[in-house]
């Protein structure tokens, strides 16, 4: 896990720094933050364009009396995209896109959560009540 981390926080701004510079030579300085700058405010749009559809689902889940999860972890991954968006670097930016398309966020999302079903009171029987006795002990 430590090693994990010692990736993420040097090696990942390093390889961002690599390609910035890279495509800053094919294209140019002014070009390269041009894009960085154009990601930033496209990404912004596509996060809050998505995510206003993810609160309206699980505004609809909560209405129909079921617990949102899938919903609210599609909003999770939603607002990792955002934050990736949010960075300079072009492999973030990929990585925040390919977080936008819905298909590969629920793909993501059955791929490491197991959802298990939780039994809910069918119409013949109706609310599930447990009996018992119990007194306070202070």
């Amino acid at each position: 896990m430590p090693l994990l981390l010692l990736l993420l926080f040097i090696g990942l701004p390093l390889i961002e720094v690599y390609f910035l510079i890279k495509v800053g030579s094919v294209i140019g300085a002014f070009p390269t933050i041009a894009v960085a700058i154009l990601t930033a405010i496209l990404g912004t749009w596509l996060v809050r364009h998505q995510g206003f559809g993810v609160l309206m689902r699980v505004r609809d889940s909560m209405a129909r009396d079921q617990i949102p999860a899938l919903e609210l972890l599609d909003g999770a991954l939603i607002l990792v995209a955002g934050l990736l968006l949010l960075l300079p670097g072009f492999l973030t930016d990929l990585v925040g896109f390919l977080l936008l398309v819905p298909p590969l966020r629920r793909r993501l999302i059955r791929r490491y959560i197991h959802i298990v079903p939780v039994p809910t009171a069918g119409p013949d029987r109706g609310p599930r009540v447990i009996e018992g006795r119990w007194r306070r002990e202070d």
